[in-house]
């Protein structure tokens, strides 16, 4: 696996709140190693947040800024309300 992409994984695996670790792992290892140069910036933006922020936009209890209102932002929203309704 390339490092960028190894970097991007462990990061998202490993982010202080559960809730967080649970979401951004599933969606990396679904999506991480097909994402274009500038979705990789978008995703390396988002690990940037704070965990409780980030959790607000992706579950909707808060607004998503538009800095961060991506195609990117709405497929890990997309992944996250698929499994919330699945219980996965």
């Amino acid at each position: 696996m390339d490092p960028r992409l190894k970097k991007l994984f462990y990061r998202a695996s490993h982010r202080g709140i559960k809730e967080m670790d649970l979401i951004l792992t599933a969606f990396a290892r679904r999506e991480l190693a097909g994402l274009g140069a500038a979705e990789l910036d978008q995703f390396e933006a988002l690990l940037e947040v704070p965990d409780q922020d980030l959790y607000f936009w992706i579950t909707g209890g808060a607004p998503v800024p538009a800095a961060h209102a991506t195609p990117l932002m709405e497929r890990v929203r997309a992944l996250q309300a698929v499994a919330g309704e699945t219980g996965a």
